[in-house]
């Protein structure tokens, strides 16, 4: 059927108008109940096509969510990002001659690339509270409430992440039982243009009206 070559949403119409065709065109309809494509075999065939759509349907929902949530979590995470490094850069300078207090707040060195440390990093500085720590951060206008808002917004990021990882498995889901469904509609559709292709043997342009290019 050369199907590899199709979006899915074109061989959803094809299979729509194949499906309609066989119906509302009489010499189609009569070559084919020949063959045993009757209303109730065509309603066969339909129902599996409105199960397919379906399934088609809801996995370009479960994407659509999954990028809102995607977005969603990068956004806070941008914001936990530019706050965390203007407060970074100002603890490094209050504590620059104290290698000790520079570990206990995480900033010693690079910031962390992966995601599992970077957020693990950012805990760690926000959630001290060595109230020396807090006295001399403050002299750099990194107040309690600076670092509140630092907490918070980690809080933010985790339960964005989590919404996110939850919609990218629900969209797996989603696309496993698209590509079933596909399949059970492919097969029967490989199976009725193979009975078309010999009831309408005599009549191959009728063929077009299934959705198929007619042989030359």
């Amino acid at each position: 059927m050369n199907n590899a070559r199709k979006s899915e949403a074109a061989l959803l119409e094809q299979y729509r108008v194949a499906l309609e065709n066989v119906k509302s065109q009489p010499v189609i309809a009569s070559e084919m109940i020949e063959f045993n494509y009757n209303n109730d075999k065509i309603s066969e065939g339909e129902q599996l096509l409105t199960k397919t759509r379906e399934a088609y349907d809801f996995k370009k929902q479960e994407d659509d969510e999954t990028t809102e949530a995607s977005t969603a979590f990068k956004t806070e995470k941008e914001q936990l990002d530019v706050l965390y490094r203007k407060h970074r850069k100002k603890a490094k300078v209050v504590f620059r001659k104290e290698p000790e207090t520079l570990k206990k707040l995480g900033i010693i060195g690079a910031t962390p690339k992966a995601y599992t440390n970077w957020i693990e990093t950012a805990r760690r500085f926000y959630n001290n509270k060595e109230q020396d720590v807090l006295e001399r951060l403050a002299t750099f206008k990194i107040t309690g409430e600076d670092l509140g808002l630092g907490r918070a917004q980690i809080q933010k990021i985790e339960n964005s992440r989590a919404n996110y990882l939850r919609e990218v498995g629900e969209s797996e889901d989603a696309t496993k039982q698209k590509d079933a469904a596909f399949a059970v509609m492919e097969d029967w559709m490989r199976d009725f243009y193979a009975v078309a292709n010999i009831a309408l043997e005599d009549k191959p342009q009728l063929m077009e009206a299934l959705g198929r290019k007619r042989k030359s």
